[in-house]
């Protein structure tokens, strides 16, 4: 899996360039919408499994009071406080928090995200269908949205891209890398997945599953032997999964997600999410119409016709197995997420990311062969001119009139935003650390949990915040930092620290 051609060409340079304003264009949404801090309830607990592996743990001690110490989708089981989330995405964060520059971790990836489909794209299409498919990718709001947040997606994504390089590679007669160093990497990015996003694992990983059945009945040997050891290493290192899961709970087989709401598990029947008798076939059918039809306008930013360009992209690459192998990762991770009861639609349909580059990449191909190639003669000109300009105004569109909307409607998302923290960055109040600080929610918990930013699972930062549970509970929390100045903190008071609770307004 090669990172540079040798002779590079004007297509390698231009998307070099493209790599680049993808890291200005996510750092920039993640510093000026996003403003840098957690907003979903899974980026708070992957933050705050993140900074416990940067501390040098998996587990912590389930603190007194647990309620009083509310970190969304975070866990306790037997004495032991966990993300509920496997493990390989805080993991990658935690190198960001280590060093000190977690924001520019998602643009890294953003960036290596972009190369990486631009090498796809030229190993199953051609270089200028490549380059349409990367500047799409870099323009989709989908991608975007995604790509600048601290959700897994992004990470998943580059190893759903680096599972297609390599195994192309892996059965490549013509490549001239050593065979065994794409194997490795096939092998390592579906176990990684397995630890990252298990049913998103399942569903990328499907349709070289099926290539791999298929080699597996052929005669030549050695591609029979490079599936067996693949599917034997990747299977090993899923297996740490369980390792997992019976670190968190106790039971290889528990689900660390049914901690936080018993109903959340994958398939049908009665118990499993929030339908009136259980998830079924016909819900699972309308959570996939929905995000389907969220993603018709969120995947390239064509309101309602983000799909305009995919029948000629199927017509365009009918002879070309490689592009239906890969293509073909999207459909899979449709009906993959057909089995889980909630929909997405906040950041588009996220559960299908990771195969946004068959979508990108397929677009180009129909864009491509759409156009054709120019010529003075009329009907041909006529055709690529067409063309250009359909897609020019699309593209227009998205960048000047959608993209900005729907960004713009993330900012600020669940009432988070980093303006929340200044109080607690004035030097008055950093002279009152070290401080453990009762947050008393007015609206709603958000309001507590973005304060969450300032503080850290360890609980040795100059402010420590808890959930106001009562004086009671409150008092069992007290006892345990005698060292701590203790305060009440009101969000609608923003600059006022109460040593007392705040005396009620007569009804």
């Amino acid at each position: 899996m090669k990172l540079f051609s040798e002779h590079p060409s004007i297509t390698d340079c231009l998307a070099l360039v493209l790599v680049v304003v993808a890291f200005v264009a996510t750092a920039f949404i993640g510093e000026r919408i996003f403003e840098g801090i957690p907003h979903i309830e899974d980026e708070i607990a992957y933050v705050w499994q993140a900074e416990a592996i940067a501390g040098g743990n998996l587990l912590l001690p389930t603190p007194e009071c647990p309620k009083c110490f509310l970190v969304p989708f975070v866990v306790d089981a037997n004495g032991w406080r966990s993300s509920k989330y496997p493990p390989a995405w805080p993991v990658v964060l935690s190198f960001g928090i280590l060093i000190g520059k977690r924001s520019l971790l998602p643009p890294f990836l953003a960036s290596l995200t972009t190369w990486f489909i631009y090498r796809l794209g030229k190993k199953i299409l051609n270089g200028p269908t490549a380059l349409t498919g990367t500047f799409l990718t870099i323009t989709s709001p989908f991608f975007l949205m995604n790509a600048s947040s601290l959700l897994s997606h992004s990470w998943c994504l580059l190893l759903s891209l680096f599972l297609a390089l390599s195994w192309l590679d892996s059965f490549d007669e013509k490549s001239s890398i050593p065979r065994w160093i794409p194997m490795s990497v096939a092998a390592l990015s579906i176990g990684l997945m397995s630890l990252t996003r298990p049913l998103t694992a399942l569903g990328v990983t499907f349709p070289f599953f099926i290539h791999g059945i298929i080699l597996l009945f052929k005669h030549k040997k050695q591609e029979k032997i490079r599936v067996l050891l693949i599917g034997t290493i990747a299977g090993l290192i899923s297996m740490l999964f369980f390792v997992w899961q019976f670190a968190v709970t106790g039971n290889p087989f528990t689900n660390p997600y049914t901690l936080w709401w018993p109903y959340d598990r994958i398939g049908f029947g009665p118990g499993v999410g929030l339908q009136e008798n259980g998830f079924s076939l016909y819900a699972g059918w309308v959570n996939t119409r929905f995000n389907l039809w969220v993603g018709w306008h969120d995947f390239l930013g064509w309101p309602f016709i983000s799909w305009l360009f995919l029948p000629f992209g199927l017509l365009a690459i009918r002879h070309n197995r490689r592009a239906w192998l890969i293509s073909s990762i999207f459909p899979s991770l449709i009906f993959a997420y057909l089995f889980y009861w909630i929909g997405a639609w906040l950041l588009g349909p996220r559960y299908y990311y990771e195969s946004i580059y068959c979508l990108t990449l397929l677009t180009a191909a129909g864009i491509h062969w759409l156009a054709g190639k120019f010529s003075k003669s009329f009907l041909p000109a006529l055709r690529w001119a067409a063309t250009t300009v359909l897609v020019s105004l699309l593209v227009a569109t998205n960048i000047f009139i959608y993209t900005p909307i729907r960004l713009g409607s993330l900012y600020g998302l669940y009432g988070a935003r980093r303006a929340q923290l200044e109080p607690f960055l004035t030097p008055e109040a950093k002279d009152l650390t070290p401080a453990l600080i009762i947050v008393h929610p007015q609206e709603d918990w958000i309001e507590y949990g973005t304060l969450l930013e300032l503080s850290n699972p360890y609980h040795n930062t100059p402010f420590v915040f808890i959930y106001n549970r009562g004086e009671e509970n409150n008092q069992q929390v007290i006892r345990k930092f005698p060292e701590r100045s203790v305060f009440h903190y009101y969000p609608d008071e923003p600059y006022r620290f109460y040593t007392a609770p705040r005396p009620q307004a007569d009804p």
